[in-house]
């Protein structure tokens, strides 16, 4: 019987082993799409304990939590940091098979080296105590897990109104680590909730100092916000999206329309689509502009239980995998930018795994312009961010395109702990690989392959975004 999280975890055959151990393990991590907090960057902040650090805004734990019968009141609720982290390790032994049990052990073993106990409710108040006194001491400081992570490059996301006063803080203290900043502006385009969405341009108004009379201007003024953050290192923007919006539209169609949101009018369907696709399309321009990577994420369908979000807010764990069309919106939008040379550096991401074959067909249509992969079809995200999800990427991708061109993991995690999920692929990634060349299906040419992995684990990345590694 084989142990659980030993040195050769997920490793299957002697060369999956060789693989990982002599060519992957020790590649640094170049980290392009996360959520941290960028303030507890700048202040170099430390948890007090592992609830804290593990269970605040972990929307992942807290759905296994709720599906494990847990009250709200542990999850999200007013319960003590202690009991929370109770109720988690009681869920814990049910997770199995569920890739947190996966990520919680190996988080415990390399941050703690935590590899003797699992976790449950018998060794929660144990593991509960020895973590906080190590995450207590300057070792365990944000900055500092980070660096243990050996990450080069890590990218925040934010929204078009921040000040990126953080993002100065890191730069001008000479912290190691480049952290850059994605220009995320999904609340420039929400009309479905047009009060939330005038209160937004309200406040871009005041930060630009622009009078926002008309569509022009409230363009004007974006870029103005893409300007500032591309002069403060941004080289990547980032869109949370159902489908790709590419319904026809005029000029003056678009002008009347956001004359209407203005107004506080809302907006038939059709006039909804119109916009977001004019928005769309605005955004790109700026990115093909400014050499940005633009980064399209497809497929969640958000917030569905109302009466928990009426309680908890939004991105609280209530979202799920959506099934919009995808092919001819996405076709028609990549393509009304190529026409015109236009096409930035783009990666699709889908959330639901139907749509694997549709998103690697697709990036193969508008490959070219002497950029390596120009479109991506992103790591598995989300839902998919596991075993499974990876192994079904990797194969499409291998079958549709070059997995030799794939820029590899990103951590999309809000969590300080969150960086053996490069681990855990990159193991996933060898087996494959290893898997394939002891059946006779690759050839066993070790340099050629190790360099395919040392690529796809970093080197593809640092070639790809143009984001500075110091």
């Amino acid at each position: 019987m084989a142990e659980f999280i030993t040195e050769d975890f997920l490793l299957q055959t002697k060369t999956a082993k060789t693989l990982y151990h002599e060519h992957a393990e020790n590649m640094p991590i170049y980290d392009y799409h996360c959520h941290l907090p960028a303030n507890q960057i700048a202040a170099d902040h430390q948890f007090e304990n592992l609830t804290r650090i593990w269970l605040h805004g972990d929307h992942y734990k807290w759905r296994a939590m709720r599906a494990n019968g847990i009250p709200e009141k542990y999850i999200t609720g007013n319960a003590g940091d202690y009991e929370k982290f109770e109720k988690w390790a009681q869920t814990v032994p049910y997770t199995l098979r569920n890739p947190l049990y996966h990520w919680t052990h190996l988080e415990l073993k390399r941050y703690f080296d935590i590899g003797d106990k699992l976790l449950n409710a018998d060794t929660a108040k144990q593991i509960y105590e020895r973590c906080g006194e190590m995450l207590r001491t300057q070792e365990f400081s944000c900055r500092n897990l980070i660096q243990k992570a050996n990450v080069k490059l890590l990218c925040t996301t934010e929204d078009p109104l921040d000040s990126l006063e953080h993002h100065k803080r890191i730069r001008n203290d000479g912290f190691e680590i480049a952290v850059h900043t994605a220009f995320r502006p999904d609340k420039a385009m929400a009309v479905e909730a047009p009060t939330a969405l005038n209160a937004w341009i309200d406040k871009l108004e005041c930060l630009c100092d622009i009078e926002i009379i008309d569509f022009h201007l409230y363009i004007e003024a974006i870029r103005q916000r893409h300007y500032y953050f591309h002069e403060n290192g941004c080289r990547l923007s980032d869109h949370g999206l159902e489908t790709v919006y590419a319904e026809d539209y005029t000029e003056s169609e678009i002008k009347k329309i956001f004359d209407k949101i203005r107004s506080g009018k809302s907006l038939e369907s059709l006039e909804c689509l119109k916009f977001k696709s004019a928005m769309m399309i605005e955004f790109a321009l700026m990115d093909y502009e400014s050499g940005w990577v633009q980064q399209l994420h497809l497929g969640a369908l958000r917030n569905n239980n109302t009466r928990m979000l009426k309680s908890t807010g939004p991105d609280t764990g209530f979202d799920s995998i959506g099934d919009f069309e995808t092919a001819k919106p996405l076709a028609k939008f990549l393509d009304t930018l190529d026409k015109n040379n236009e096409l930035p550096r783009t990666i699709l991401y889908n959330l639901n795994p139907r749509d694997n074959e549709l998103i690697a067909t697709m990036a193969g249509n508008f490959q070219g312009g002497r950029v390596a992969g120009k479109i991506q079809y992103g790591s598995a995200w989300w839902f998919l961010d596991q075993k499974d999800g990876m192994e079904k990427q990797i194969n499409v991708l291998s079958n549709m395109g070059l997995l030799s061109r794939f820029v590899g993991m990103l951590t999309d995690s809000r969590s300080f702990l969150s960086y053996p999920r490069h681990e855990y692929f990159r193991r996933i990634l060898c087996n494959m690989l290893g898997n394939d060349i002891e059946a006779g299906l690759l050839p066993c040419d070790l340099d050629l392959l190790g360099k395919m992995v040392e690529d796809i684990c970093f080197n593809n990345a640092k070639d790809y975004f143009p984001m500075k590694l110091e």
